[in-house]
C-alpha cells in the first residue's frame, strides 16, 4: 500500500477513535511487562481486574523473584494458561534482578531474551513504557490491518515489517491502539460491522463482499 494512503487510513481512525490509547493499567514499565504477558489470550479488562490485587501484593522485579510459582498461578489463574504466565513473569524478574539491576530495558532486542517475551510483548512495552516508535501486532492488528489493505503477509511478524513500512515511525504506536480499537468496536472477527464504516473505501474486505454480492 502507498504510504499516503495508509497516513488516510490512520486520519481517519484518529478521529473515530480520538482517545485510543494502551488498554491495560500500569504505572511502570516492569507493570506494563507483566500484563503485557498476562493478556496473551486474555482480554484487557480481566487482566486490569487481576492486576489491581495482584501489584498491591507484588509489584517490581523483587517481589516476584522469590514467589513460588504455584502462589502466582493461584493469583493469575483466571487469566488463563497461567502455569505458563507465572514461570515467565517469575523467571524474567530473576533475570532482570540478575542482569539489569531489578529494572526492564528500554532495548527491543534486550527485552526478547526475557523469558515470555515475544515481540508483541517487546512492542507494547517498547511504545508505551519507553515512547518507542514501536507497533505490536496482536490478532486485533493483524486481522484489521489485512482487510484494510495496510499489509498482506500471513504472520503477525511479517505484518509488522509491513505496517512499519507504510506508518510514520510518530504513529506507529497509535496505529496499534487505533487498529485494536477498530478491531474490538467495528471490524470483529465475525459479523463485522461493515455498514457505515468510514473506511469502507479503502477495505479490501468490503470490496470482497460486495463483489459476491452484486449479480452477475
Amino acid at each position: 500500500m502507498d504510504s499516503k494512503v495508509a497516513e488516510q487510513i490512520i486520519g481517519v481512525l484518529e478521529g473515530e477513535y480520538p482517545d485510543a490509547k494502551c488498554g491495560l493499567n500500569f504505572s511502570t514499565p516492569f507493570e506494563l511487562l507483566t500484563a503485557t504477558v498476562l493478556s496473551a489470550q486474555c482480554t484487557d479488562k480481566r487482566v486490569n481486574e487481576v492486576t489491581r490485587e495482584l501489584f498491591k501484593v507484588a509489584s517490581a522485579p523483587s517481589d516476584f523473584a522469590g514467589m513460588d510459582y504455584a502462589e502466582l498461578e493461584k493469583r493469575i489463574f483466571s487469566c488463563g494458561f497461567y502455569r505458563n504466565k507465572a514461570r515467565s513473569i517469575i523467571d524474567a524478574s530473576r533475570v532482570l534482578l540478575a542482569e539489569y539491576g531489578g529494572r526492564v530495558p528500554d532495548d527491543f532486542d534486550a527485552l526478547l531474551k526475557l523469558p515470555g517475551v515475544g515481540r508483541k510483548t517487546a512492542n507494547v512495552v517498547m511504545a508505551n513504557a519507553f515512547n518507542g516508535n514501536n507497533i505490536a501486532v496482536d490478532t486485533h492488528v493483524f486481522r484489521t490491518a489485512r482487510r484494510l489493505g495496510l499489509a498482506g503477509a500471513a504472520t503477525p511478524e511479517k505484518v509488522e515489517y509491513e505496517l512499519c513500512a507504510v506508518i510514520p515511525e510518530g504513529k506507529r504506536a497509535l496505529a496499534h491502539h487505533l487498529l485494536i480499537r477498530h478491531g474490538r468496536v467495528r471490524c470483529k472477527s465475525r459479523r463485522p460491522l461493515c455498514g457505515g464504516c468510514p473506511l469502507a473505501g479503502y477495505c479490501l474486505y468490503t470490496k470482497e463482499i460486495s463483489e459476491k454480492e452484486t449479480p452477475l
